[in-house]
């Protein structure tokens, strides 16, 4: 079977600031969505499809790049990001504020935690690795461009290295950053990680 490539592209910087968005919408800064524009300049020749979150900080862009160079743009639900719940919309220091210690533990272990009225990790997890294995499944032997946030990318890259799911946090996810995972039918390799164009 031919290898499957698949490049993982995390969207660009957001305007207000970091912030645990979830499946919050949120507008690409300028900066941002440049930096995801080089990323598509080195992958444009060789792109068969894309696959992106349904989010428009993901999508948009994704959409853009398929229509200009006439290839499929699939939207694919099971890779948005997870959903936050009551830390959705907030900033690292209005969750310690109001979740005093919580951001030091989901860092360490997210696993079991429980956010109120938030997607668990496990759940989470779960759903992104259904799409993904879907995806090699559908797009075999092709090179395929995803394009997600950075809590399903991290689901992802455990997932391929074999690493358990509390491995997720330590696994750095920069605006833009881009990694390729090769598939041979078998088994998944991380080629690459957080390259930059």
């Amino acid at each position: 079977m031919p290898t499957t490539i698949v490049d993982l592209l995390r969207h660009g910087e957001l305007e207000g600031g970091v912030r645990y968005r979830g499946n919050i919408e949120a507008t690409l800064t300028e900066a941002g969505r440049a930096h995801m524009d080089a990323v598509w300049r080195h992958l444009a020749d060789h792109a068969a499809v894309i696959i992106t979150s349904p989010l428009g900080r993901c999508r948009e862009p994704a959409e853009a790049w398929a229509d200009e160079a006439g290839i499929p743009c699939h939207i694919e639900p099971r890779l948005r990001e997870m959903e936050y719940g009551a830390w959705e919309g907030l900033t690292k220091p209005e969750i310690e504020e109001r979740f005093p210690g919580w951001l030091t533990r989901w860092r360490e272990n997210p696993v079991g935690m429980e956010i109120p009225r938030a997607e668990r990790v496990e759940s989470f997890a779960a759903r992104v690795i259904e799409g993904w294995e879907s995806l090699l499944r559908e797009y075999a032997g092709r090179r395929t461009l995803l394009v997600g946030h950075s809590g399903t990318l991290r689901i992802i890259l455990s997932h391929v290295t074999g690493a358990p799911l509390p491995s997720m946090r330590r696994f750095i996810m920069p605006y833009g950053s881009w990694s390729r995972v090769l598939h041979d039918g078998n088994h998944a390799y991380l080629e690459y990680l957080n390259r930059q164009p």
